[in-house]
Order: C-alpha cells, then sequence, then structure tokens
C-alpha cells in the first residue's frame, strides 16, 4: 500500500495530464460543432479550455482516484460531461456527426504528440523539477492515447460509436444508437466487472486491457518514434 506522500506525488503527475486531456478533448468537440453550425456548446461555455466548465464529479474526480488507490498508483483514467450537440442544427448531420465526434480523440492524439516533443525540452531543466515535468509529460503521452483508444471504441455514447453510427447503413446504425442508453454501463461493466468476475473464476476478462491498453502501447511506441525518441 502507498503511502501518503507517495500517493500525494503520484497523483500530482497524473491530475494535469487527466484534465488536459479531458478538457481539450470535450473543447475540441464543442468547437468542431459550432463551426459546423451548432452553436449549443457555445452558448453553454463549453468551447472553453477552463477545466471546470468540463469537469464531471464520477468520470473526472471519483472514477480516477478510485483507479489510482485501486492499482497502487500505476493508472489513472477519467472522462468529462459530454458537449451537448444538437446534430438537427448541422449543416450535413451525417457527415458532421463524423466530425464532431472525430474532433476528441483528433484532439487527444495532436496533445500526445506535442507531449513527446516537449519531453526534448528537459534537458533545460535539473532536479526534482525534471523528474516531475519528465512524468507529467510521459503519462500526458499515455493518457491523451488511452483517451483516443477508449473513445473509439464503436459503442454509443463513446465517439467511435457516433462515427459508427454515422459510416453504417441507415439500418444498421439505427440499431447501433439504440444501445446508446446502455452504453455506459456495458463500458463500466467492462472496466471493473468482468475484470473481477475474470479473477475470482481465475480467467483474464481483463476487455479493457485487450481493447485499449495494449492499442495505446503500440501508439505510444509509435508516438515516441515519430517523435524521435526511439
Amino acid at each position: 500500500m502507498m503511502d501518503f506522500n507517495n500517493l500525494a506525488y503520484t497523483a500530482s503527475v497524473w491530475v494535469l495530464p487527466v484534465l488536459f486531456a479531458v478538457t481539450f478533448h470535450e473543447a475540441a468537440h464543442g468547437w468542431t460543432a459550432w463551426r459546423l453550425g451548432d452553436d449549443t456548446a457555445y452558448r453553454l461555455g463549453r468551447v472553453t479550455f477552463n477545466p471546470l466548465k468540463h469537469i464531471d464529479p464520477f468520470g473526472t474526480i471519483l472514477m480516477p482516484a478510485m483507479l489510482l488507490f485501486a492499482s497502487s498508483g500505476r493508472m489513472m483514467f477519467g472522462f468529462a460531461k459530454p458537449v451537448p450537440v444538437n446534430f438537427g442544427r448541422l449543416r450535413r448531420p451525417r457527415r458532421d456527426m463524423i466530425l464532431v465526434a472525430a474532433a476528441g480523440p483528433a484532439s487527444n492524439l495532436l496533445i500526445a504528440l506535442v507531449s513527446a516533443l516537449l519531453i526534448h525540452g528537459l534537458t533545460y531543466l535539473s532536479g526534482d523539477v525534471y523528474q516531475w515535468a519528465g512524468y507529467n509529460l510521459a503519462n500526458s503521452v499515455r493518457i491523451n492515447l488511452l483517451l483516443a483508444v477508449f473513445n473509439m471504441l464503436p459503442i454509443p455514447p463513446l465517439d467511435g460509436g457516433r462515427v459508427a453510427v454515422g459510416l453504417l447503413p441507415a439500418s444498421l446504425s439505427y440499431r447501433l444508437a439504440r444501445l446508446e442508453r446502455a452504453g455506459m454501463l456495458i463500458i463500466l461493466g467492462g472496466i471493473f466487472i468482468l475484470p473481477w468476475v475474470g479473477a475470482k473464476l481465475g480467467v483474464d476478462l481483463n476487455v479493457f486491457w485487450w481493447l485499449v491498453g495494449l492499442p495505446t502501447e503500440y501508439l505510444m511506441e509509435a508516438v515516441f518514434f515519430i517523435t524521435g525518441h526511439i
């Protein structure tokens, strides 16, 4: 079990990456929708980089804290309040829904690349600041890629679900869209319940790692290769 000081330090190198990741993610949705004809998020003040406008009590605070504690500081992950989008107000609803949905994960990929590039600048720092900044930047790469991959799972209300709804033929699109009400329960069950059941049965049921964790590891290698670290 981690002591308080170690836990506080671990939290300090995860909180900023998580806040930046979820804030830019949601702001990107709102900005893209605004530029494509729907000003709902803009009028509600959600096209902003102020994290207080995007914080969800469970997804941004409680769930990351639970994961941080349960993993002894190895993992923190969260999500923000979804940005409201009136798809009927978009100029080309079917196409623009895809663009609005993809904007969030795209922003996370961009932040991951920028964070990886900024790691080169750590040579100008030293001591504790060097270590703290290094952990923040490395965690920023990881959490942004994790958020991008996770959100592109084809399950509504995740971004990947909305992209799939926009791309599939009408009959399949309608069926997938109907999953939205149960989508978050399916997701939380996959993250928390299945691994717990698997541990009791002695079977690896960590679908979150297979579908999100493993692809994220490969993406991290690619990002560090592109930015000259490998």
